[in-house]
Formats: C-alpha cells, structure tokens, sequence
C-alpha cells in the first residue's frame, strides 16, 4: 500500500544527488559556461571520495567516525576540483568548444572511475563486483538522535544523514549568494553580459574559474552521496545511471534558483521511485515503462518552457559562448 510516510524519505535521499549537481552546474551556467561534464565531474568525485575511503579503512588504524568522514570529503573536493580546473583551462584559457570539453570530460571521468573502481575491486578480491565501504557509510548516515526519528513527523524530518541537510543548506546559501550580495550580481553579469561587466571592471577570469570550480566541487559532493549515503557505501561501476544529465536538467527545470531545485529534485527523486510503488503485477514490461516517467517529465517540462518564453525563466545571455576582450 502506498504510504507517504515511507515514499517521502526515499524521494528525498534520492533527489540529493540532483540537488548537489544542480547547485554545481546552475552556478557554471550563472557565468555563461555550460558544463556538460557534471556527470562526470560527480563520478570522479564519487570514486575520489571512495579511494580515500578504502586507503583509510585498510590501513589497519581503528576507525574513528570524524576522520572516515573527513578523509573520502576532502578526496571528493580535490578530485572535483581538478576536474574544474580542467574545464576551466579549456573552455575559458583556450577558449575551447564548451559542448565538446563538457562531453569529452563526462566520458573521461565515467572511464576514471570505472577504472580506479575495477583496480580496487580486484584489490579486494572479491567475487562481487563491487566495493563494500560499510564503516564510512555509518558515519555518512550518522545525523539526528534515533529518539527523535519515531512517529510519521520523525520519519519525514530527521531519519537522513548530515549530508542531506548540507545539501540542501548550500543550495540555499547559494541561492542567497547569487540574490542578495555584490559577489552574486557581478557574477551574473558575467553570464548575461561578459562585455559590460569587462568594461565595469569585473575580472572575467576570474570570476568564471571561481565559480565552475566551487560548482564543481558541489557536483562532486552529489556523487560521494550516491555512493556513501544512498548506496550504503557500495561501489558498483555504471551505478549511477542517468543522474548527472537529469541534474543539468533540473538546472532549467527550477528556472536557474537552487531554492527552486530543493524542492524540484525531490520532486524527480519521486518520480524515479514511483515505479516502484505502481502495481505491475509480474509484468516487468510495464514497470519498465513506468521507469521513463522522469524523463518524460523532463521532455514536457523543456517545451512547456520554450513555449512560454519569459524572461525569468531564460537562460543567461551569455551562456555557452566564449568572451573575447578583443571584440568589445
């Protein structure tokens, strides 16, 4: 029987991922880069955050829960921030194609982590293709007092790791960054108007390596949550499915405001779910199809967007296209 009570908290742990990559790539597009690395960008940071996590957990010190934490956190934050720094030399130093860069780089980050992944599995050698990373997975899961996660209000409120409450803290944070500070409208004028915002004395580099950077690495949080949180800490190569592209989705879904995407992605990490509580019987052929529902949404929810064609609801001006000083 469907219960919200039990649906809402999946929806939730599902839709921390999109919400992570949507913060990650709104501030990219917020300064006219469309990175469509982010799924890569959040594998690489997943098995970053997973290397970390295996060296510590067999390296024969008693676990301690603050530093297998910390330890998989801040692998994350490098690995996603070198893949940042990638796309940043790329498309704003070299002024490479941005599609191209984006696409190139979510093939090599899926490959990179596929095969640090296998190199670990077979480490292990384990029969079971994957990673088990039980003791980081407690500590990722750890949030508030078990007595206060009884009762339907508990379930809904207080069963989730910390994570999830940082996750959506950040998308708030820089919601109110891009809205309320100096810092945030110079940096939307650099995605809606790079030429003026040159000639207003805004450093253009600047301000796009800082903020595809900091977007990164928010992205790559996204994927160490899958792994660390929803996954229970299991490691399997291609689990990830088609998260990171419904996350860039979800960019133009919550209009480009990551308060808007809080509630948006848990919106889709229901529908992801639905499915499952749709009854199909043993008709698999019909639960598959209930499968595609997100990204039918995603289909209707683009046109409905394109038709209306307000202003609001635009993307930046000045996204995807390169800035040249020279052409002021």
């Amino acid at each position: 029987m469907f219960s919200l009570v039990t649906f809402i908290p999946r929806a939730i742990v599902q839709s921390i991922p999109l919400l992570l990559g949507c913060t990650g790539e709104t501030l990219n597009e917020k300064v006219g880069s469309l990175n469509l690395g982010i799924p890569g960008v959040m594998y690489v940071g997943a098995i970053s955050g997973v290397i970390g996590s295996f060296l510590y957990e067999n390296s024969g010190a008693q676990f301690n829960g603050v530093v297998g934490v910390l330890i998989p956190l801040i692998s994350c934050l490098v690995g996603s921030l070198l893949m940042g720094l990638i796309f940043c030399l790329l498309t704003v130093t070299l002024r490479a194609n941005q599609n191209v860069t984006g696409l190139a780089m979510t093939t090599f980050g899926v490959g990179f982590g596929n095969f640090f992944g296998g190199s670990i599995m077979k480490l292990t050698g384990s029969d079971v293709p994957s990673i088990a990373l039980t003791a980081t997975s407690g500590a990722f899961k750890t949030g508030f007092p078990a007595s206060m996660r009884g009762g339907a209000i508990g379930q809904v409120l207080f069963s989730y790791g910390f994570m999830t409450y940082v996750a959506i803290a950040i998308a708030l944070i820089a919601h109110f960054i891009l809205k309320k500070t100096r810092t945030g409208l110079e940096l939307r004028a650099v995605g809606e108007n790079p030429a003026t915002a040159d000639a207003a004395g805004i450093n253009i580099t600047k301000y796009k390596y800082f903020s595809i950077c900091i977007g990164c690495m928010i992205a790559g949080l996204g994927g160490l949550f899958y792994v660390m949180d929803y996954a229970s800490g299991v490691w399997s190569n291609d689990a990830f499915g088609d998260r990171g592209w419904l996350a860039i989705a979800l960019v133009i879904f919550s209009i480009w405001r990551p308060n808007v995407a809080v509630l948006e992605s848990i919106l889709f990490g229901g529908l992801l779910i639905l499915y499952l509580y749709i009854p199909t019987g043993t008709n698999f052929a019909t639960k598959e199809l209930y499968k595609m529902i997100p990204y039918i949404v995603t289909i209707i929810v683009l046109i409905f967007i394109s038709v209306k064609n307000k202003k609001d609801s635009q993307p930046p001006e000045a996204l995807g296209l390169p800035y040249f000083r020279e052409d002021r």
